[in-house]
């Protein structure tokens, strides 16, 4: 017998099929063993020693492994081809060998990049061992992550209170993400315009003309600043003569795009198909790792982790025979196309991804896949047909046109259009392209010396705009050109930072929250190398020569240790007002906006006299008085997206019942309406403004509603007690007898009538579960374990379930549309992790002591100065 090692369940089921009865496949849900998270599992004064922990789950499925392995002829290690798959393997085979179940058992290690018969059959016949180079590679990178976490964060911890966590590849990515806000923040916008003519030709046939020279000089952007030159400008054109003086076309050709790499896959997952990085990625593994298409399970794409962009001769012959067949020869190129990564730092060292089968087209294996698995499938498809096709050819013309204006003037015009004269690989498929500008149409028919008739001149006002905020797609598409991370890191790397609620995602565009940017500001100003771009890349072009055998892991280790650890020492004695220092300054546009009035926008808006800076407390950072405890203004750091900072105290006018002023407020923990001032000590009435709300346009009459929630929508009929709504912790709310149910929308809490509010806690009550969470969808049996798995919402938000297992929702994942795919996945992971850690019981206070001497306060000092208990390790 032998025995088969994968990492999934569904690419065991596939495998399985294709060995027979000779074969026995294990699943190894991933890694069987990690570092703990806790100080000393890598240690830097041992040689870099690291100690692993075998998972709880793990251990059960490693049991199973190695009762298996009893009179069996061949351990068969047949993980993915990449860093992380010859990783789990390396675990499994130190685990047994430990163990001491390997002496009578030959090992092997094989690799195939499609699940598919015929390559996992000739992976089969072509056994190697484990690299040793790419296992360095993988240790490298892992202690190189577990040390920059669990010595960084609890700086983080100890001198910007509220802090999460910082990570070696996570932090540079999220100072990409806070640059292009501060540049955004800091943009001055430039107005100039623009005059178009609307043209007609004899035939009738009317285009657009742009000015483009005045009085034989040609005009550049902003030589028409104002609306005083373009109406001069314009009631020159007014009156002219339009005659055609050159005609040029020009012919060019168009080539298709490569096949997929990861990264361009998830880009254009992301533009075309709307789904975020780890919801590709979690997609295409299903893809891969194989699919019941008829009675018969498979995968349908190559290995989905890759940098490169080639595919195998036999697979390019398959594709231009597909596309000769589907649209004819001229569809094809007389030769096949090469294809060269572009990417900094790229390996190449698998295909690109691809079909596994290109007969088996989208409208054929649809009905064998869920919705967003069908789209993904048909994008690679395509992607992958028109990477071989032939270029389509394009003709784009530029027409000059001479203006005798009517002031004696010579003007000159240009209208430019464009057609396409073969379409090629547009025919197939197009490259999405992010903030893309429309191109123009065809132009009608003329002849140079035509006189054109005039039908309308159009004055337009512009505006430069910053650059646009990083989308998923393009902030990946940055990260890769710049050589920050790997294929196999993108998707996490983005998750880690909406985890930590470092960025949030708005429109499909990344938005720095300020706890981000805090952080950034901080490493910027302490730890300024190792958030470099230049930095992360070169490590990461050293870690890629360790997996090519050329560079010895440890040596890097040690190179980067020695200067990492030097640098943390030398802020231990910085106190944190210093630290505010800085970031005051590096901050100053975006805490401190520039005020309408000219004015100091550091000067305290209550007393008039103190100077507003950064603050810490216990719940993070804040802005607060100079003058503190006499002024005790305090206020967001500041409004989110393109917002100013609120104005606090703006009065929005009277309350009729009571005549006390209406103002909105900017407290530590968001806006809100306060009515009144505090009276003899007693707080006046308030009320927090909903999330999503703009603090700017509260007028008096919806603050008066705020103020009076929660708000009684009538009698229960069973219990004659009232039922409310209102704003909780959680958002909006209906509340009978202790007893709530969740509003979908704010504007609920004002409009949603006795019938929809008693339906509403009824259906809750009926759905609640044990803990009282709400069932959301029903999925099914769990197809290895048994057993139900259900979504259900809870307390902290949507989760799958599975037995005692509960995994969270990813935040950009529908609740309602996840599948019982996804569902396996995230419980195997979340299993993977082993059980929650309960917090520690509180201990009674001890007994009264006498003062501490300085000898004895001296001896019970702590030895260390660990922060939050053990270090949250980022996961990058």
């Amino acid at each position: 017998m032998n025995i088969v090692i994968v990492e999934s369940p569904a690419k065991a089921k596939t495998v399985n099929k294709y060995l027979g009865s000779a074969y026995r496949v294990f699943a190894s849900y991933g890694h069987v063993r990690d570092l703990p998270s806790k100080n000393g599992s890598v240690l830097p004064d041992n040689d870099f020693e690291m100690h692993w922990d075998v998972d709880p789950k793990a251990a059960k499925r490693l049991a199973e492994i190695a009762k298996a392995l009893k009179g069996a002829d061949k351990l068969i290690l047949a993980t993915d081809p990449d860093r992380e798959g010859e990783a789990i393997s390396w675990h499994v085979l130190q685990v047994l060998e430990r163990k001491k179940l390997l002496d009578k058992v030959a090992v092997e290690r094989v690799v195939f990049n499609a699940v598919t018969k015929d390559s996992v059959l000739e992976a089969m016949r072509h056994p190697r061992e484990i690299d040793g180079p790419l296992v360095n590679a993988y240790l490298a990178r892992r202690a190189l992550d577990y040390l920059v976490g669990f010595t960084l964060s609890p700086v983080l911890w100890r001198k910007l209170p509220g802090s999460r966590s910082a990570g070696r590849v996570q932090s540079v990515s999220l100072r990409l993400v806070c640059e292009r806000e501060l540049e955004i923040e800091k943009f001055k916008s430039q107005e100039y315009w623009s005059i178009l003519a609307e043209l007609a030709t004899g035939g009738g046939q009317t285009f657009e003309a742009r000015l483009v020279s005045a009085e034989g000089k040609k005009l550049e952007k902003f030589d028409v600043p104002d609306q005083t030159n373009a109406e001069r400008l314009k009631a020159a054109l007014e009156g002219g003569r339009y005659t055609v003086s050159n005609i040029e076309s020009k012919a060019q050709r168009r080539n298709p795009a490569a096949p997929f790499t990861t990264s361009t896959l998830q880009q254009e997952a992301s533009r075309k198909l709307g789904f975020s990085p780890r919801q590709t990625m979690q997609l295409a593994q299903r893809l891969y790792e194989g699919i019941d298409v008829g009675g018969e399970s498979e995968g349908l794409i190559t290995y989905m982790r890759t940098d490169g962009v080639q595919i195998v001769p036999e697979a390019v012959a398959s594709v231009r025979t597909l596309v000769t067949g589907l649209y004819g020869d001229r569809y094809v190129p007389s030769s096949p196309r090469q294809y060269s990564a572009k990417a900094k730092n790229a390996q190449e060292a698998h295909e690109a991804i691809r079909p596994t089968d290109f007969s088996k087209a989208p409208d054929q294996v649809s009905r064998y896949l869920d919705n967003d698995a069908a789209r993904l499938y048909k994008l690679i498809w395509q992607r992958t047909l028109a990477s071989q096709a032939s270029s389509a050819e394009i003709e784009r013309t530029a027409a000059d046109i001479d203006v005798a204006g009517q002031d004696g003037k010579v003007y000159g015009v240009r209208a430019t259009g464009s057609v396409i004269r073969f379409d090629g690989f547009l025919k197939i498929y197009e490259e999405g392209v992010d903030d893309a500008v429309g191109e123009d149409g065809a132009l009608p028919a003329f002849n140079k010396g035509d006189v054109l008739d005039r039908r309308g001149i159009e004055a337009k006002q512009h505006f430069t705009e910053p650059p646009p905020r990083y989308s998923e797609a393009t902030l990946i598409k940055k990260m890769e050109e710049l050589g920050i991370g790997r294929p196999s890191t993108y998707a996490s790397t983005l998750n880690v930072l909406r985890e930590r609620e470092y960025v949030r995602v708005d429109k499909k565009r990344l938005y720095p929250e300020d706890k981000g940017r805090l952080v950034t500001a901080f490493l910027e100003s302490f730890f300024s190398r190792y958030v470099e771009y230049d930095f992360t890349a070169d490590l990461e072009e050293k870690l890629d020569l360790i997996s090519a055998g050329t560079l010895e892991w440890k040596d890097v280790l040690r190179d980067f240790w020695g200067d990492f650890i030097g640098a943390v020492n030398e802020i231990g004695d910085l106190r944190i007002t210093e630290v505010l220092d800085a970031l005051n300054e590096l901050l100053g546009p975006h805490i401190f906006p520039a005020t309408e009035e000219g004015g100091d926008p550091r000067k305290c808006p209550s007393c008039g006299e103190g100077r507003l800076s950064l603050k810490v407390g216990k719940f993070g950072a804040f802005v607060g008085c100079s003058n503190y405890p006499d002024c005790r203004f305090t206020r967001q750091l500041a409004e989110t997206g393109d917002k100013a900072a609120l104005t606090d105290g703006k009065v929005l006018g009277k309350d009729p019942d009571t005549e006390l002023e209406v103002s909105v407020r900017a407290g530590r923990f968001g806006p809100y309406i306060q009515l009144g001032e505090a009276v003899d000590g007693e707080k006046p009435k308030r009320a927090s403004i909903p999330k999503g709300s703009d603090p700017q346009t509260i007028d008096l009459e919806r603050a008066l509603a705020l103020l009076s929630l929660p708000r009684e929508i009538g009698l229960h009929p069973e219990t004659g007690k009232p039922i409310l709504a209102g704003y909780g912790r959680y958002g909006p709310y209906v509340q009978h007898d202790g007893k709530y149910a969740s509003l979908s929308t704010p504007e609920e809490v004002f409009e949603v009538g006795a019938n929809r509010a008693i339906a509403l806690l009824a259906e809750k009550a009926a759905n609640r579960s044990p803990r009282g969470a709400t069932v959301i969808k029903e999925l099914g049996d769990h197809p290895q374990e048994g057993g139900k798995v259900q979504v259900l919402s809870g307390r902290y938000g949507p989760y799958v379930k599975h037995a005692k297992i509960n995994a969270t929702l990813p935040k950009d994942r529908d609740s309602e549309q996840i599948t019982m795919e996804e569902a396996v996945e995230l419980i195997a992971a979340r299993a993977a992790k082993g059980p929650a850690k309960k917090k520690a019981a509180k201990k009674k206070p001890a007994a009264k002591k006498k003062p501490a001497t300085k000898k004895t306060a001296k001896k019970s000092a702590p030895q260390s100065t660990k922060s939050k208990g053990a270090a949250e390790e980022p996961a990058d």
